[in-house]
């Protein structure tokens, strides 16, 4: 349903929908799962504008992101593990909330005696973040207070999502975001990012996500069965309707996309396509 919002908003945009396969966490990447995703979208009837772009190709293009944030202080070294940023959390608030648990700051005046580096975390101010989202409508988050100083390098070695997304989006040139609910908790961090390494902020719209009957987002994680691309109308109208954006009377492929685009301008661009 992303997919479908996005390529929609960059279409009654008049603007290019670029899509990236963020495969940065190798170990979880399956062989082969980018080209059952492109040949989804392209039996949808959704073709991508320029280069297509992976972010296992882009690890030095991170590296020099990283250097960069090392070299204004913006970056430290954290030897916690995850049961011991449980353990301070608790014995500061009594119990685990639920959601994010904030980093508590351990290493953020150094490492403790003895104790070797196994992340890297961006170090965060105690501003508010204030942003627009296009469907949620006016956001606010004090990171320090809900997240913490978060981490950029993993333990393992490998890049966060947080700061690839960032210097993929700068380095494309990304302008708008569409992306789902589940992930809005992250915008203000990657805002913040955006801040520090002097790129532009793209404005964000997050959709609702599709859950299950216990309110489990849909996804392969939790066993969602593959969307059809047999029968194309049915999934995209279907995907259409959970948007809530008001009925179609499409009897094609080539009609809903006709359809979709102009309902999807007027709602969003106070304007229809022309004809």
């Amino acid at each position: 349903m992303v997919a479908l919002a996005s390529f929609l908003d960059a279409r009654a945009a008049s603007g290019q929908w670029l899509v990236r396969i963020e495969d940065i966490d190798t170990p979880r990447c399956a062989p082969g799962a980018d080209q059952i995703i492109l040949r989804q979208l392209m039996q949808l009837g959704m073709t991508w504008d320029g280069e297509l772009w992976y972010q296992s190709n882009r690890l030095q293009a991170y590296e020099h992101a990283f250097k960069s944030l090392q070299k204004q202080g913006k970056v430290y070294p954290c030897a916690c593990t995850r049961r011991e940023i449980a353990d301070s959390v608790v014995a500061a608030h009594g119990a685990l909330p639920g959601g994010e648990r904030p980093y508590p700051g351990t290493c953020r005046n150094g490492l403790p005696p003895d104790r070797k580096p196994k992340s890297w975390r961006f170090r965060v101010s105690s501003d508010t973040v204030h942003f627009q989202d296009r469907w949620c409508g006016e956001q606010s988050q004090c990171v320090e207070q809900q997240v913490g100083d978060f981490i950029v390098r993993r333990a393992d070695g490998m890049w966060a999502y947080q700061l690839a997304v960032v210097v993929d989006d700068a380095a494309q040139g990304v302008t708008d975001v569409v992306r789902g609910q589940d992930l809005l908790s992250s915008t203000a961090r990657q805002q913040l990012l955006a801040q520090a390494l002097d790129a532009s902020v793209p404005k964000v719209m997050h959709i609702p996500v599709v859950t299950d009957e216990n309110g489990l987002k849909l996804s392969k994680q939790n066993s969602a069965p593959p969307i059809n691309t047999d029968k194309p109308l049915i999934t995209l109208t279907s995907a259409w309707q959970h948007l809530g954006l008001g009925p179609l009377s499409a009897t094609s492929v080539e009609q809903f996309w006709t359809q979709a685009t102009a309902s999807w301008a007027g709602h969003f661009f106070d304007r229809r396509l022309a004809p």
